[in-house]
């Protein structure tokens, strides 16, 4: 009789000691974990309205209008309106830019997500990395 409650305690025992690192590695895996393979800065130009380019051709006028006299009175102001049109939009276009930085990371599942982020990342490529907040935050951990 004692022989088969250590046989019985003996083959619980052992389905435990089996199970155990299955259990214990489920509970390790994380979903919202992973590592970053890039960081980008990126910068989008803005559109023009043609506001700019108006104000720049104005401006552009006036001042090429200030140089010479006859015809080279009439090329200079043709001259500064163009170069100011084209200034005036690219002014405008610069004041409407927009930037942010993205972070692509190999989930732990296997899925590989990117982020945006508009102020750089303390976190570095090759770093293990946990989403807090659902994304809006990085948490660097240990590996």
């Amino acid at each position: 009789m004692n022989r088969s409650i250590f046989h019985a305690l003996a083959a619980v025992a052992a389905a435990f000691a089996f199970a155990a690192p299955a259990a214990v590695s489920a509970q390790a895996k994380c979903q919202d974990c992973g590592k970053v393979l890039s960081i980008q800065y990126v910068q989008q130009k803005g559109q023009g309205t043609g506001l700019g380019a108006i104000g720049g051709a104005v401006v552009g006028g006036v001042i090429g209008h200030q140089i010479g006299s006859g015809r080279g009175n009439t090329a200079a102001t043709v001259a500064g309106a163009a170069g100011g049109a084209y200034v005036g939009n690219e002014v405008e276009k610069n004041r409407k830019s927009t930037a942010w930085w993205e972070v692509r990371i190999a989930m732990d599942g296997g899925a590989t997500r990117t982020f945006t982020f508009g102020s750089q990342p303390t976190v570095r490529e090759g770093e293990r990395v946990k989403l807090v907040d659902g994304g809006r935050r990085l948490a660097l951990i240990a590996n």
